[in-house]
């Protein structure tokens, strides 16, 4: 199975919107947006916090389809999509909560509190930081994929409940962002989608190069191996 990656300017390109995504986000963030009443300046953490939390989410959800495409057709192209959904998914997740604890000791003065919804966040950042210690433990080359692919479409199991902890339980987890008069202001909503479009050009990039270092490094252990690369 082809990786998309394969393109040669695909990357490149990719990166430059990013950077210049990136960059435009910030202004959105620090000079468009308006301080928000009640939690002020500290409340402008939560557009990149929002954006990587969303991010984050989404990853995993590659990872749960590209296992069950894994099972279904065995295609090594899936096991790699996969793998580097999940690390970029931990990277994100893991910045997700050092953002929210620095908010929350500014807001709450506590870095951290048994919230459902920020419980659930970390029991999930540990499930699939065991996933990927899983994948790097050397189970095989055909079993190992496969352990993977399971445990990629068990662990997806606690994504939604991180989406709706906030809604199943009692929550202190701000849900939205007003100002005097109540409502989510235009500016804040422009902010909130320049950070979810720039997180998600960042995110294709860093997928887009895991994989490409994933297959790389299947061709040379096949080479050394003295077996056909996949």
């Amino acid at each position: 199975m082809a990786d998309a990656t394969d393109k040669p300017n695909l990357l490149p390109a990719l990166a430059i919107a990013a950077g210049l995504a990136l960059a435009a986000a910030q202004w959105f963030v620090w000079v468009y947006a308006p301080i928000e009443a009640t939690m002020g300046l500290v409340q402008k953490i939560f557009y990149p916090h929002i954006a990587m939390a969303w991010w984050c989410l989404i990853s995993f959800f590659v990872v749960f389809v590209a296992s069950v495409a894994y099972l279904l057709r065995r295609s090594p192209g899936a096991d790699r999509l996969a793998g580097a959904a999940a690390e970029v998914g931990v990277l994100f997740a893991g910045l997700t909560l050092i953002l929210g604890s620095t908010w929350g000791k500014a807001a709450w003065g506590v870095w951290w509190t048994w919230d459902p919804r920020l419980t659930t966040t970390l029991v999930m950042w540990f499930v699939y930081c065991g996933y990927l210690v899983l994948r790097a433990s050397g189970l095989g080359r055909e079993r190992g994929p496969m352990v993977c692919a399971v445990v990629g479409v068990v662990a997806f199991l606690d994504v939604p409940l991180v989406f709706l902890s906030a809604r199943m339980w009692r929550s202190i987890h701000p849900a939205v962002f007003k100002r005097e008069g109540g409502g989510l202001e235009p500016e804040m909503l422009a902010a909130m989608f320049a950070c979810l479009i720039a997180f998600g050009l960042l995110w294709l990039v860093l997928v887009g190069l895991r994989l490409r270092l994933s297959r790389a490094e299947d061709r040379a252990s096949a080479l050394a191996s003295g077996r056909a690369p996949r």
